[in-house]
């Protein structure tokens, strides 16, 4: 039996610097001067209750401008395919996307936030703390991304997923 279809509302929107994906941060790790704002809408605003006591967040967003499904991908960072679960890549069944950003300051529903990788409006769906107790696993395996650390590559997106 066929699960039914999951529906998501939107409880903010994400403002960046970035119109567009060729030129965005790949992950937000290699833009530490990348800022932007997450506008909680104010229906959720006493979700936000103790956020300032984090250092980092969990972003979870939709990939709203991606225009195909690919299970097969050559990412960013590789010139080798590989499957798109095995990736970051934003053409997945679901388009949702996860990011790790920088808490800097609350203003109200207002959160501004560095290392960003998010292209301006992008709706987000949801927002978890970082917590290094739970979430830091330092016997974490890389996968094929541990091959091709040492490559220099630039830290950016180009188009190879755009308008496909």
């Amino acid at each position: 039996m066929k699960p039914e279809p999951i529906t998501f509302e939107p409880i903010g929107v994400i403002r960046s610097p970035f119109q567009e994906v060729a030129g965005t941060p790949i992950q937000g790790v290699f833009a530490p001067e990348a800022e932007g704002t997450v506008e909680v809408f104010e229906q959720f605003a006493d979700g936000l209750r103790d956020i300032e006591g984090f250092s980092h967040l969990y972003l979870l967003y939709s990939f709203d401008r991606t225009q195909h499904v690919s299970l097969t991908v050559v990412p960013f960072l590789d010139d080798r395919e590989h499957g798109v679960f095995a990736t970051r890549a934003p053409c997945r069944p679901n388009p949702i996307g996860l990011s790790v950003v920088r808490l800097l300051a609350r203003d109200g529903c207002r959160l501004r936030v560095g290392e960003l990788d998010i292209l301006d409006g992008t709706p987000l769906l949801d927002l978890k703390p970082y917590v290094p107790n739970f979430d830091s696993r330092p016997d974490a395996r890389a996968g094929w991304v541990a091959a091709v650390a040492g490559q220099q590559r630039p830290p950016v997106a180009d188009d190879r997923f755009a308008g496909e």
